[in-house]
Parts: structure tokens; C-alpha cells; sequence
């Protein structure tokens, strides 16, 4: 039984996660165990860091699988969407008993609306602005629930802030039109471009998805857009003469009015942003301006928030928290995550895989970081994305000091598509790039390939030097070998440092 709606309630309601251990699985479990649910699950018996967010909440899953796990007593069965009747025996055993089941992008709409809701939406930035609207409401006492897509500092490492169910901030996917199912009173768009070739075959298709999710708007709902993202801004100019209903709020450099970015200037270690709202200067703690972005979007949206909270703007002294809340912000697991440092090498971990972000991510890094030398390990993630993105790939790593490549990480939805490869990503980049001295990085900058990032780990260890900042990239498994250098590294085997 398919529904779109969950009672007011949960008080006492028996939930069960098919595929508990996925990130926004795990958000959603935390927020229905706050409010008085009674949690089971299952999954596959890999260990994740998801585990120990789920055992903090009482939720252990079961290690596989299995109908019998399946009984007349559920109230609700949520399900990741990687999971259906065909492929998962726990749904077959659900749909036959005819119980009340969700997707997770069914149970994130069905969420939206038992509150004031909120969406983050773009192809890039979106979890990062999710985790610094919560800090920014949780610093002021906000009645809030907010999903962010991975663990968060500032939510005590876990994936949401629960403070309430008054209002609702959630990251919302555009991948398979999931967005849709979200009831949004204002959405937060960062940017618009090609991206999930399997199903968005080109830009214009994206756009549309877009341009639907931002129509879903009820009169007098607000857009918080980013000027400088050409896709997001055209996004805004065609809703505004279709919706003049509307509330629209840009930010960024070429914004016009309270949340126009003035100047920003990178030092070792810091930001520091003017925006015209405020006469004081903003400080963050995080490597890139593209985070300067994300963090005035954030403060936009958040503000529009407490307005509705408070029925006011918010004062001096609370901006005051605000901006503690800002430059406190240390990041969200997977984005510009640093995983520790030993010997002078300090190693870090990124989720960007697409080039726009990467290219960001790696100029954020080097502006916060200039002194070291930059040891970039990406992987590319789906065999659609790197075909159509592969020359936009390889200029997109430019700013890495020395690189390792490796095989794309592949997708269970799609097939490899013929010819290419991650060699292929490795002749461009050598192309581009002839001064790197391919296979040999003992002391000079190099560019390196393996199909499996674990079999780069002894190489690894013999080019890496004191000063380096290492750094693992993309969406696929390849952050274990920065996991595993950094291992190596504080047991004291290395070659150079």
C-alpha cells in the first residue's frame, strides 16, 4: 500500500527501514525515533558509519534481507529507493501483506508536510547549505527539524538537528524527479547544471525538472537563489514572469540587495566575506569560496525562517549568534572532511564528483592551504557522467599539484558505456598535463594510475612528503586508501616523511 501521508502522530508507531544503513535512511530513522516510534530495520552486514548513528537511536539492523522479518504488526515500512519487489524479499513480503510503505523520497515529501518546509535543491552545495542552515537555526533555539545528506559536526555527528517539528529544512534530490515529492513553502536553489546523464540525457531536461520543483511553490512561497550560477539565476528569471506570486531572494557576487557577496578574502585557515546585510565582516572556517556561497544562501534562508519564528527580523545580539554559528561550522562528513594528519601530511576527504565541484573544492583548497603541496586521488563516479563530462573531468583537476586516477566507480542503474574507462580520464589528464612525471612521484609532482585505489597504498606511501595535503575525491570507495595512508602514516611506515 502506497500512501502519501503519515500521521500526526508517531507516538508508540512501529517503523521498519529496508536498507536502514543509507544515509538519508538513517536521517529519517533519527527523526522518527525522536518523535516516539519504535524502530527495526535491516541491511547488508557491511559496516558503515551510519552504524553507529542508528545504535545511538536503538536502532540495530538486521544483518540481511529476509521475509521472515516481515510481520502483520508494522505500521509503516520505509525503504531506500535502491530496493524494490523484485530485487528485495522484504518488499515482496510487504506489498503482499498490503502494508503502508514509503520510498525515501515518499517519506521526505510526506515529512514536508506535517510542517512549515523548506528545500535545498541544486546539483552542487546542497548538503553543506543544509548543515549550515541548521547550525545557524539551532544557535538561536529554532523549533526546527533539519535532514542534511551526511553526518554533520555542528548536529553531533549525526545526520539531522532535532529541535522541534514547527519547521522543516530538508536536502532534496533532484535525481529521478525525487524532489517532487516534497511540499515546499520556500526552496533554496544553488545551481543548475547537466548532471545524471543516465536519466537527464541533456541540460534542458534537468532545467525542466527543476523549473517543475521550483513551480510547486504555493503562492507567496519564497526562492532563495544563487545570482552567479547561470543555471539557477535563469531558473529564477523564467519563474518570476510565470509567478509573480512569488517571493525571490538572490545571493552571491553579482546578487543585488542584502545578500550581495561585497569582497571575500582567503587567508591560511579562513574566509573572510563582506555581504551588504551587515557592516561587520563574516568569518569561515572551512576551505573555498564556493562554502562563501553556500554560507550567505544559508544565512538568507535561515533569516527567512526566524522572520516567520519571530514574526521579525533577527536582532543584534542574535545575529551575533548567527555569526558564531557561522565561523564555529567545521563541515559535514565527505565535504572537505579532514580525516586526520601525521608526519606533516595532512590527509582529507571529499565527496565532489562532478567537475564543476571539483574544480571548486581543489581552488578553495589551495587558496586555504597555499603552502602545501596538493595530492589529489579522484575516482569518477558512473560510466554515463564520465563519458559526458570527460574533457570538462580532466580541466577540472588543473589545480592538483600531483594525481592519482583510478577505474570509474560504476553504478547497479546503468552499463558500461563502450570505450570508455578510467584510463580514458588518465590519457586526457596526461595530455593536458606532459611536466607530470607519470608512475614516479618520489620527488617530483606526478600523475598516477591504478584500476583499484587500495593497490596504490604502497606507491602511495613512498611519494608522499612533509607539507603534503592528501586528499581522496569523488563519490566511490577510494576513501579508504586515504583511511589507509593516514594509518601508515601515524605507525610510522612511510618512505619520505
Amino acid at each position: 500500500m502506497v500512501l502519501s501521508t503519515f500521521p500526526e502522530s508517531f507516538q508508540g508507531l512501529k517503523v521498519y527501514f529496508i536498507g536502514a544503513k543509507g544515509t538519508g535512511m538513517a536521517a529519517l530513522a533519527e527523526i522518527f525515533a525522536s518523535r516516539g516510534a519504535l524502530l527495526a530495520g535491516s541491511d547488508v552486514p557491511d559496516t558503515f558509519y551510519t552504524d553507529a548513528v542508528l545504535a545511538a537511536i536503538g536502532l540495530i539492523p538486521h544483518q540481511s534481507f529476509n521475509e521472515e522479518h516481515i510481520g502483520n504488526d508494522i505500521d509503516l515500512v520505509l525503504y531506500s529507493d535502491a530496493y524494490n519487489a523484485s530485487n528485495n524479499p522484504e518488499m515482496a513480503k510487504a506489498a503482499s501483506l498490503n502494508l503502508p510503505m514509503f520510498s525515501f523520497a515518499q517519506a521526505l515529501g510526506a515529512l514536508s508536510r506535517l510542517s512549515d518546509s523548506s528545500g535545498i535543491a541544486g546539483v552542487h552545495g546542497k548538503t553543506t547549505t543544509t548543515a549550515m542552515v541548521g547550525s545557524l537555526l539551532a544557535s538561536l533555539g529554532c523549533p526546527a527539524t533539519v535532514l542534511a545528506g551526511s553526518a554533520v559536526a555542528a548536529f553531533a555527528g549525526s545526520c539531522t538537528m532535532r529541535a522541534g517539528s514547527k519547521y522543516f529544512v530538508a536536502e532534496t534530490d533532484e535525481y529521478r524527479r525525487h524532489f517532487l515529492h516534497f511540499s515546499p513553502k520556500r526552496i533554496l536553489l544553488t545551481s543548475i547544471e547537466s548532471d545524471h546523464q543516465d536519466y537527464y540525457p541533456d541540460y534542458q531536461s534537468i532545467f525542466d525538472a527543476y523549473g517543475e520543483y521550483l513551480d510547486s511553490l504555493p503562492a507567496g512561497g519564497l526562492l532563495v537563489y544563487c545570482a552567479d550560477d547561470p543555471g539557477a539565476a535563469s531558473a529564477a528569471s523564467r519563474l518570476g514572469s510565470l509567478r509573480p506570486d512569488l517571493r525571490f531572494i538572490p545571493y552571491g557576487t553579482k546578487a543585488e540587495g542584502p545578500w550581495k557577496i561585497e569582497s571575500i578574502r582567503q587567508e591560511e585557515g579562513r574566509s573572510i566575506f563582506k555581504i551588504s546585510a551587515l557592516e561587520e565582516s563574516l568569518e569561515l572556517y572551512v576551505p573555498g569560496s564556493h562554502l562563501v556561497l553556500d554560507a550567505v544562501a544559508a544565512l538568507a534562508l535561515a533569516e527567512d525562517i526566524i522572520k516567520d519564528w519571530k514574526g521579525r527580523a533577527p536582532d543584534t545580539h542574535e545575529w551575533s549568534k548567527l555569526k558564531k554559528a557561522l565561523a564555529a561550522f567545521s563541515g559535514s562528513k565527505r565535504r572537505s572532511e579532514i580525516i586526520g594528519s601525521a608526519k606533516g601530511v595532512l590527509v582529507m576527504d571529499d565527496y565532489a564528483h562532478h567537475p564543476t565541484a571539483l574544480a571548486a573544492t581543489i581552488q578553495g583548497i589551495k587558496a586555504f592551504w597555499p603552502s602545501r603541496r596538493l595530492v589529489v586521488d579522484f575516482m569518477s563516479h558512473t560510466y554515463s557522467r564520465t563519458a559526458a563530462l570527460l574533457d570538462k573531468f580532466a580541466e577540472s583537476l588543473d589545480g592538483a599539484d600531483c594525481l592519482l586516477l583510478h577505474g570509474i566507480y560504476s553504478s547497479a542503474r546503468e552499463k558500461q558505456i563502450g570505450g570508455i574507462t578510467g584510463m580514458s580520464l588518465f590519457e586526457k589528464v596526461r595530455a593536458r598535463r606532459p611536466g607530470l612525471v607519470v608512475g614516479e612521484g618520489k620527488f617530483q609532482d606526478f600523475l598516477y594510475y591504478s584500476e583499484k585505489p587500495m593497490d596504490a597504498l604502497d606507491d602511495l606511501m613512498s611519494f608522499l612528503r612533509p607539507g603534503d595535503l592528501f586528499i581522496t575525491m569523488g563519490a566511490g570507495d577510494n576513501w579508504k586508501l586515504g583511511a589507509a595512508a593516514l594509518k601508515k602514516l601515524q605507525e610510522g611506515d612511510s618512505r619520505n616523511v
